[in-house]
C-alpha cells in the first residue's frame, strides 16, 4: 500500500491493520520451519507450580539453556570469567505463552537469529512440546549434547505448533570494563548459521 495512501486511512483502520500484520507474524513464529537450532529440554519436577504446569518464569531458563548451549558448543563461547575475552549479557527478554506443559514432558526448544550487531545478537525463540502419545519422544544423549537443525527426523516427535514463543537480546562486554566489545569473527559466523526468514 502506498504511503499517501496509508496516511489517509482513519486510525482505527490503521491500527486493525498493523494489529492483524503482527498477529500474522507471531503465527508464523509458532512453526518450526521459522527457527535453525532445536535442543530437548527434560522438564523437572521442581519446574511445576501449584497448578500442575511448568511456571511461566521457568520458560525464561529454557530459553536461556538452548541460547548458552549453541554459543558454548557451536560459536566457542568460553564461559570462564578470568580466561573469556568476551560475556554476553542478557538485556532484554519476552516470552509469549500459548498452551501449557508439565513435568514430565521433553518438550524441544528453538532458536533463530533475528539480527547479528557489533556486540549485539537478537534472538528468536520458542518451545514445541511432546506429541500427545503414549511413548515420549526417543531423545538420546547425542540430541542432549549436540541438538539438532531443522527438518531433522526428530522434530516429527513434537508439536508442530510452539507452546512458547519469546524473543531476546544480548550484549557482549569486556569483562574487565563491562563496555560492549566487537563480536569475534568465527563467534559471528556461527551465529549467522541461524539467520533465518520469519515465515515458514
Amino acid at each position: 500500500m502506498a504511503a499517501w495512501v496509508w496516511k489517509m486511512l482513519p486510525r482505527t483502520v490503521r491500527s486493525l491493520a498493523t494489529s492483524s500484520e503482527n498477529q500474522l507474524d507471531q503465527d508464523c513464529l509458532r512453526h518450526q520451519e521459522a527457527y535453525g537450532y532445536f535442543l530437548p529440554i527434560q522438564t523437572r519436577w521442581q519446574d511445576n507450580d501449584q497448578y500442575g504446569h511448568v511456571n511461566n518464569a521457568v520458560y525464561y531458563s529454557y530459553f536461556d539453556t538452548v541460547v548458552n548451549h549453541y554459543l558454548i558448543r557451536y560459536c566457542g563461547l568460553n564461559t570462564n570469567l578470568l580466561t573469556s575475552p568476551t560475556v554476553g549479557f542478557f538485556v532484554t527478554n519476552q516470552c509469549t505463552y500459548h498452551s501449557p506443559i508439565g513435568f514430565p514432558q521433553v518438550p524441544v526448544a528453538a532458536l533463530a537469529v533475528e539480527r547479528v550487531g557489533h556486540s549485539s545478537v537478537h534472538y528468536r525463540l520458542a518451545l514445541f512440546p511432546p506429541k500427545s502419545t503414549r511413548e515420549p519422544p526417543a531423545v538420546d544423549h547425542r540430541d542432549l549434547s549436540d541438538g539438532f537443525p531443522v527438518g531433522h527426523p526428530k522434530l516429527a516427535h513434537f508439536d508442530a505448533l510452539a507452546c512458547a514463543t519469546g524473543s531476546a537480546v544480548h550484549v557482549f562486554v569486556t569483562p574487565a570494563t563491562g563496555k560492549p566489545t566487537g563480536l569475534p569473527e568465527d563467534f559471528r559466523r556461527g551465529l549467522l548459521r541461524l539467520v533465518r526468514p520469519a515465515a515458514p
